[in-house]
């Protein structure tokens, strides 16, 4: 049994598909490489291909909330402007005019239509820098407060209201300016190790 409960805890970790110049979608390459990684034998990590569509966002977060009930959720998205992985301080809820890869936006052009302007994750943003930049110094962290308003904000917004807070966004550079696909696989495992011991200090405390 106590295998079965050292088993319990349960992280979700997303990345995107393919989208306009980003035919290899950098998000993805590296939660595949995070998943090859790992957590630790007592963390069950699973990981999930997105695709840039606000319905299949709606759609999917929810699932996996219900499907997996992870401890935390974790998204990573691509920013073509970032050199650094940048963690996002906040999701907006408005100013989706951008098409997605189906040639759709949001009718209202929002997340959840009468939502708070803008939701933050529960986790203390600013210690995970710190702590991943601690535990991985090849690569450079940063936080931000603007996901873009794009897929990466929608999903972030809509998993913070979904989970109540219990979510983050990762942005990464495109592969390569200047990471390998390694580095970033070890940059978001340093990420979510210290998120998991920031939780697991918060439940003990």
């Amino acid at each position: 049994m106590d295998g079965m409960e050292s088993r319990s805890k349960t992280v979700v970790v997303t990345g995107f598909g393919p989208f306009g110049e980003h035919e290899v979608n950098s998000s993805w390459v590296a939660v595949q490489e995070l998943e090859k990684l790992g957590l630790g034998d007592d963390i069950n990590l699973k990981v999930f291909e997105v695709p840039v569509e606000y319905q299949a966002v709606q759609m999917l977060i929810p699932e996996l909330l219900e499907t997996h009930k992870p401890q935390v959720i974790v998204h990573v998205g691509v920013s073509g402007m970032a050199s650094t992985v940048t963690i996002e301080k906040c999701g907006h809820n408005a100013g989706y005019i951008r098409m997605d890869n189906c040639n759709f936006c949001p009718g209202m052009y929002c997340c959840v239509e009468e939502g708070p302007e803008y939701l933050h994750s529960i986790i203390d943003i600013d210690a995970v820098c710190k702590g991943a930049s601690s535990a991985c110094p090849e690569v450079q962290f940063t936080v931000s407060t603007d996901a873009g308003r794009y897929l990466c904000d929608f999903i972030y917004y809509t998993s913070l209201h979904q989970s109540r807070g219990k979510s983050m966004f990762i942005h990464v550079p495109p592969l390569g300016k200047p990471y390998t696909a390694a580095q970033l696989g070890q940059a978001l495992q340093a990420i979510l190790t210290v998120i998991l011991d920031l939780l697991e200090y918060s439940e003990d405390h």
